[in-house]
């Protein structure tokens, strides 16, 4: 089918890739002309505006936002529906927080625009794994654009359904619609408070190995381990097998002291609000809660493990130790 993307960074691209690769009509836009540039060599179809992008789709229309959230994203948003119409659909796939998701859905729903908000996993590796997709919104539309999030997302990655399903579903090929407006970002919200957590943890393991043949430490009792090894062990048959320790094996392989990281962990908000989620619904997230405080410390005096975290961010996003 045929979607605009709006936004050509880091995920944007590859998701425009992987659509066109899909048999999909992608038209693509971004303040950058060579990113528009770089798609249109590869059989998008490129705009210089958003006048332009709405113009050049058939309607109905369907345009998925993929640019920072916040400020950025809404004037994305308000900006395309000043050019849409009734029956065309806006996906945001950022990060929004899902109030905001709330609030558009129902400003555009006064013209008859739908709104989708889908969270989206996969960062720098999802041209080629495909991505986690948590969608929110209409269900309408969202089975409108379903072959769009089927394409996106990684299918059944030779993963078998867990033991005791049935009925099968989206969700087994990486995908679901989740609920109404700020749903899916709700979810997204969530699994990134996890993320802290599961990448908290991992930092500190490493750390206190780092550390176990420390001076301070009884004769005897002071082990020098090869962290590249113990990762690379963990990623074979062990319990705490996972994507992230995948990223921290490739990054200690590289460099055990990982000297390219200075350990400064920016946090994008999801944490934050996943934390704000907890306390309105009276919920105990201590773990969630260390992790995240577990940043802010790390701007004030990093680590070993703020390192590694830092490190496991660069892997699976590509983000730099400098965004906020």
């Amino acid at each position: 089918m045929q979607i605009a993307m709006v936004g050509l960074g880091r995920m944007g691209a590859s998701m425009a890739r992987r659509l066109m690769r899909g048999g999909h009509e992608c038209l693509v836009h971004d303040r950058d002309p060579q990113a528009v540039a770089a798609l249109v060599a590869e059989g998008a179809v490129g705009a210089a505006s958003l006048a332009e992008l709405a113009d050049r789709l058939t309607p109905p229309r369907a345009a998925w936002v993929m640019v920072p959230a916040g400020e950025i994203t809404e004037g994305v948003v308000t900006g395309l529906a000043e050019q849409f119409a009734a029956g065309d659909v806006i996906v945001d796939g950022g990060n929004s927080r899902y109030q905001d998701d709330v609030r558009r859905a129902k400003t555009l729903a006064e013209r008859g625009i739908h709104y989708l908000d889908a969270g989206t996993s996969g960062g720098v590796w999802g041209l080629a794994r495909g991505y986690c997709l948590m969608v929110g919104g209409e269900r309408a539309a969202y089975q409108r654009l379903e072959p769009v999030f089927r394409t996106l997302a990684p299918g059944g990655s030779g993963i078998e359904p867990s033991p005791g399903r049935s009925g099968g579903g989206s969700a087994e090929h990486g995908y679901l619609y989740c609920g109404p407006s700020g749903a899916g970002h709700f979810v997204k919200m969530v699994h990134n408070g996890i993320e802290y957590g599961l990448m908290q943890a991992y930092a500190e393991g490493f750390d206190i190995l780092r550390h176990a043949n420390a001076d301070s430490l009884p004769e005897g009792y002071r082990y020098a381990f090869d962290l590249a090894d113990i990762a690379e062990l963990w990623r074979r048959g062990s319990v705490v097998t996972s994507w992230l320790l995948d990223l921290s094996a490739q990054a200690l392989a590289r460099d055990e002291a990982l000297a390219d990281f200075r350990g400064h962990v920016p946090d994008s908000g999801e944490g934050r609000w996943t934390v704000q989620a907890a306390i309105d619904e009276a919920v105990p997230a201590p773990v969630l809660t260390a992790a995240l405080y577990a940043r802010f410390r790390s701007r004030q005096e990093s680590s070993f493990a703020d390192k590694a975290l830092s490190a496991m961010r660069a892997g699976f996003g590509g983000h730099s130790e400098e965004q906020p």
